[in-house]
């Protein structure tokens, strides 16, 4: 059956802002296709994922798809999709086709893709600037010279193929930065859910459970909830597995005494939620895991403060360095000065990465984190603005070591929100679980 109508405005208006910007610099055309299906084994395919930026410009979802913009005399978006097919579709499922898919989602045109050869040197002719992700899908880069070398058979008819191409996600990457009032809706509906599989795990969670078990009560909780999965691969790590940062469920078991990180968010409408919470398989915190875990937090709330608009991106990062490295000194796992543990770089042996990433359409999602500076052309920390969505996660992960307390060894803590920069400060979307330890207590208590 199709699939139910959504509202294509915000899309439209992404590809009208991308004609704009391609006339502003002269006109051209801009070639995107989505992404292609994937072999798992044999015959069987992995879980289709459209390509992000497909998506943002057109919410289209099938497979072996193209959108074509043209920025000339007569401004046009093209969808090139599979043609109905009612055998296939007894198979497969819905598709749209040419015809409606053009109606659907308010293309000017569209086609079958078996028509892309043949119509995209036609296309191609008379444009002299191409934008496209180059280098970053294999069919685009091995149909691209064909187009070309036919659009430049026109040539003694007084018709140019493009002379100068340009990489389209660059483009559409800063465009991403700053999400639109459905972006962020769809985000927030994702953390809601992400927050509510995080609840579930903490209220499932006892010794004796393995890694895997809580996996499934998250994926469970994601599904039920309307999710369409994962915005990546879940993090459920109990014990010393915690201090391996990118750790996967396995089949450790939760051992009482042990704490249990689990860093697991959703993907709703496309949109990626990420949260990490890390609690007691026991129900409550020792001494050394409640110093160490109301550290975290407290470094935490530093970097939510100084995430506002006009901070540059490392002021967060730097907030949430200076409360994490001035613990490890009270913890006696570092010795030597606050300036001086963080002018070394000795913290890192605990904390190892940033504070935060861009969140969107990817879970670590497309901008570059510096921008042009003033002047001297000094690429500079970029500035925040209203708008843009990232997390906040500091941590701390204490590996054995002779220097090392042993009651802190093997203690991994991570705690993380995601956060939309607003007109005066920031907001955390996934506080539908908590951070604090007493209420986390609470809750499995309960």
């Amino acid at each position: 059956m199709p699939i139910p109508a959504q509202d294509i405005t915000p899309f439209a208006d992404r590809r009208r802002r991308v004609v704009e910007t391609l006339r502003a610099k002269g006109g051209g055309i801009a070639v995107l296709p989505t992404a292609p299906e994937a072999i798992r084994s044999l015959d069987s395919d992995y879980p289709y994922r459209h390509d992000s930026d497909f998506y943002y410009l057109t919410g289209f979802m099938e497979p072996e798809a193209w959108l074509v913009l043209i920025a000339g005399k007569t401004d046009q978006a093209i969808l090139f999709c599979r043609a109905k097919h009612v055998e296939r579709e007894i198979w497969d499922g819905y598709r749209f086709g040419p015809d409606a898919a053009a109606e659907r989602f308010g293309f000017d045109e569209a086609y079958p893709v078996e028509e892309l050869d043949t119509r995209l040197p036609v296309l191609l002719a008379g444009q002299t600037d191409l934008y496209a992700p180059l280098g970053s899908c294999p069919a685009l880069d091995a149909k691209l010279p064909a187009w070309l070398a036919a659009a430049r058979m026109k040539a003694r008819a007084g018709v140019h193929a493009p002379v100068r191409q340009h990489d389209l996600r660059a483009l559409l990457a800063g465009m991403r930065l700053v999400k639109d009032a459905s972006e962020v809706a769809a985000l927030r509906r994702a953390g809601q859910i992400s927050a509510a599989g995080h609840l579930r795990a903490m209220r499932a969670a006892r010794p004796g459970m393995h890694e895997y078990e809580i996996e499934a009560e998250l994926l469970h909780e994601f599904r039920r909830s309307g999710a369409q999965g994962v915005s990546y691969n879940s993090i459920v790590a109990t014990g010393a597995n915690a201090c391996v940062l990118h750790y996967r469920a396995g089949d450790a078991v939760l051992a009482d005494g042990e704490l249990l990180l689990i860093d697991a968010g959703c993907e709703y409408d496309s949109y990626a939620g990420d949260i990490t919470r890390t609690f007691p398989v026991n129900g409550r915190y020792s001494g050394p895991q409640r110093t160490l875990y109301d550290l975290t937090v407290a470094a935490q709330v530093a970097a939510a403060e100084a995430t506002r608009p006009g901070a540059r991106w490392n002021e967060p990062h730097e907030a949430a360095v200076r409360v994490l490295a001035q613990g490890m000194l009270d913890a006696k796992l570092l010795t030597g000065s606050l300036d001086g543990v963080i002018e070394s770089g000795a913290y890192s042996r605990f904390y190892m990465h940033r504070t935060g990433h861009w969140l969107g359409l990817d879970v670590h999602d497309v901008g570059d984190y510096r921008e042009d500076g003033e002047g001297d052309g000094e690429r500079v920390w970029r500035r925040l603005q209203p708008g843009m969505v990232l997390t906040i996660e500091p941590g701390i992960y204490v590996r054995p070591g002779d220097d090392v307390p042993e009651a802190y060894w093997n203690i991994g803590i991570r705690t993380e929100d995601d956060a939309l920069v607003t007109d005066t400060g920031c907001e955390l979307l996934t506080r539908d679980v908590p951070v604090d330890a007493d209420e986390i207590e609470a809750i499995m208590r309960g």
